[in-house]
């Protein structure tokens, strides 16, 4: 016979899941075209063919470091937004992956520049008790990611209340305690003698 009540157990569940906005790679897009062009010219039209190979390799070293890097490190950036936590994952080479539970979210803040006004993104800090705050980079739609951190955090600050409750009846009802503010708490008085 099961004397505990039954609790459900919630499945965390994805909300949102994005990158830094796409105009960041504005300049590596312009070095790799500038690159192409500079290379198409100059590759084959230098006197020595030593020249030429050099030339092949300083292009590719070049868009290697300045337009693919940039590109990769983009694309392997990510930010995800979950029922219970926000998920950052950064890194090509060496991944790094910081977890923040929203119950540990004190405030939630966002600023906007000019330019990121222009192009609808913006930052987003995340005070986290005492510790320095974790600052998410240049975020598309930054007020809709607020409405939701803050929509889940309540959420989540309502659950975890609602399951204290619970465990703290599940712990009463065990003992022989009642919960004050049930009807019976104080029904049941006997007079002490004097």
């Amino acid at each position: 016979m099961n004397r505990h009540p039954e609790t459900s157990l919630e499945v965390e569940r994805p909300i949102l899941s994005m990158r830094r906005q796409g105009r960041i790679l504005t300049l590596p897009v312009i070095v790799l075209i500038a690159l192409a062009a500079a290379s198409g010219y100059f590759v084959g039209a230098l006197p020595e063919p030593w020249m030429n190979w050099a030339a092949g390799l300083g292009a590719i070293a070049l868009a290697l470091i300045l337009g693919f890097g940039p590109l990769l490190g983009w694309l392997t950036g990510r930010t995800s937004l979950t029922s219970r936590r926000v998920i950052v994952r950064r890194g090509f080479f060496v991944h790094r992956r910081s977890e923040v539970p929203l119950s540990r979210v004190r405030e939630v803040r966002s600023k906007r520049g000019p330019i990121q006004r222009m192009f609808g993104s913006g930052d987003i800090e995340l005070l986290v008790g005492t510790d320095a705050p974790i600052v998410l980079r240049d975020l598309p739609e930054p007020g809709l990611v607020v409405d939701a951190l803050q929509e889940l955090i309540e959420e989540n600050y309502l659950t975890d209340r609602r399951t204290e409750e619970q465990a703290w009846a599940a712990q009463g009802i065990a003992q022989g305690f009642t919960m004050p503010g049930d009807p019976g708490a104080y029904g049941d008085t006997t007079v002490l003698p004097r």
